[in-house]
C-alpha cells in the first residue's frame, strides 16, 4: 500500500481503469461514479429504474466525455441482467478493473412475523444474490488480466441488530462475510475485495425510513433517523473518496476488510500495512468473554 491524497484523486488516482458501479442513477452510487470519472477512470453505469438512470447520465456527461461514459438498465436481482452488463463493458472495453456492488434496497419494515415474506425475499435477491452474482461475473476477467477490484457497500446493519429491518440487516452482514470469503478465496490473484461502511446517509433510503413511521421501524429508529436528516447525515463525498482510495493502486494487498468512511483511518493504511495483512482487524467476528475482560468461558 501507498499514501493516498485525496487531493490528487480527480486527476491521477484511476487513470486507464474501468469500473462498474450498480445502483449508481442517484445517491451514493452517483456520486462514487462522478468521483470515479474525476479521478481518470471510465465508468458503466447500472440501475434498475431507466429514467432516472438516463438522467445521471445526462447530468455526468454535461461534465465528462461520452466515451468515458457507459449505461445499463439492470436489476441485479436476475441474472441475466447481471451479464448484460458484464458482456456491455467486455465488449466497449475488453476488460473491466473495478465493480462497486452499491445496488440495495431496505426491504420490508416490521416485525419479521408481519412483513410480506416476498418483499423479504426480494431485498436479499437484491442486496445479496445481486452482489455476488455481479462478483461472480467479473471475476474471470479479473482473473484472467491478474488485477481487480470489488468494493461492497454495507453499512450499520452488518454490525448491529436493526429490529423491523431485519431484510436489511441480515443481507448486509451476509455480503460482508461473502466478501471476506472471496478475498480469501482469491487471494494472491492480484484481486482485492473490501467493504464500505459509508456512515448514515441523507438518501431515498433515510426518507423510506422516516415515510414508514415509527409503528414500522420503532420508535427509538424513527427518531434517530430524523435527527439525522435534520442535521445532514454523513454526506456523500467521504464514501466516495473511500471508494476511490480501494479502487485505486494505494490499496493494493489491503483485502477483505469492512471499513468505516467516517471513522477509520484509511488514508494511514499505508504505515500499518504489515499490521492489516491476515489479521482479523476489521472483519465480521465472534465476542467471547475475554475480549470483554470476563475471566469466565
Amino acid at each position: 500500500m501507498s499514501p493516498f491524497d485525496p487531493a490528487l484523486a480527480p486527476s491521477t488516482a484511476l487513470i486507464g481503469k474501468h469500473a462498474v458501479i450498480t445502483g449508481a442513477n442517484q445517491g451514493l452510487g452517483l456520486e462514487i461514479a462522478r468521483q470515479y470519472l474525476r479521478a481518470g477512470a471510465k465508468v458503466c453505469l447500472c440501475a434498475r429504474d431507466a429514467e432516472r438512470l438516463g438522467l445521471a447520465l445526462e447530468a455526468l456527461s454535461t461534465e465528462f466525455a461520452a466515451d468515458k461514459l457507459l449505461q445499463v438498465r439492470a436489476d441485479v436481482a436476475l441474472e441475466s441482467d447481471c451479464q448484460l452488463v458484464v458482456n456491455t463493458a467486455m465488449r466497449a472495453w475488453g476488460r473491466i478493473d473495478i465493480l462497486v456492488n452499491n445496488a440495495g434496497i431496505y426491504g420490508p419494515k416490521g416485525s419479521i412475523a408481519q412483513v410480506d415474506w416476498a418483499e423479504w425475499v426480494q431485498a436479499m435477491q437484491i442486496n445479496v444474490m445481486g452482489s455476488v452474482l455481479m462478483a461472480r461475473l467479473v471475476l474471470p476477467a479479473m482473473l484472467a488480466q491478474k488485477a481487480g477490484k470489488i468494493i461492497q457497500l454495507s453499512g450499520g446493519g452488518a454490525t448491529n441488530p436493526l429490529p423491523n429491518i431485519s431484510a436489511y440487516a441480515a443481507s448486509k452482514a451476509a455480503i460482508v462475510r461473502f466478501a471476506e470469503t472471496l478475498a480469501e478465496e482469491v487471494r494472491g490473484s492480484g484481486i482485492d475485495v473490501n467493504c464500505i461502511a459509508p456512515g448514515a446517509l441523507n438518501t431515498r433510503m433515510l426518507d423510506e425510513v422516516i415515510d414508514a413511521g415509527p409503528e414500522a421501524v420503532g420508535a427509538s429508529f424513527h427518531e434517530r433517523a430524523l435527527a439525522q436528516r435534520a442535521q445532514g447525515g454523513a454526506g456523500l463525498v467521504k464514501g466516495a473518496e473511500l471508494a476511490v482510495y480501494l479502487a485505486s493502486s494505494a490499496s493494493d494487498g489491503l483485502t477483505g476488510k469492512l471499513l468505516s468512511a467516517i471513522w477509520d483511518p484509511w488514508r494511514e493504511f499505508h504505515t500499518v500495512s504489515a499490521d492489516l495483512d491476515r489479521s482479523d482487524i476489521y472483519t465480521l467476528r465472534r465476542i467471547v468473554p475475554k475480549d470483554r475482560a470476563k475471566d469466565w468461558g
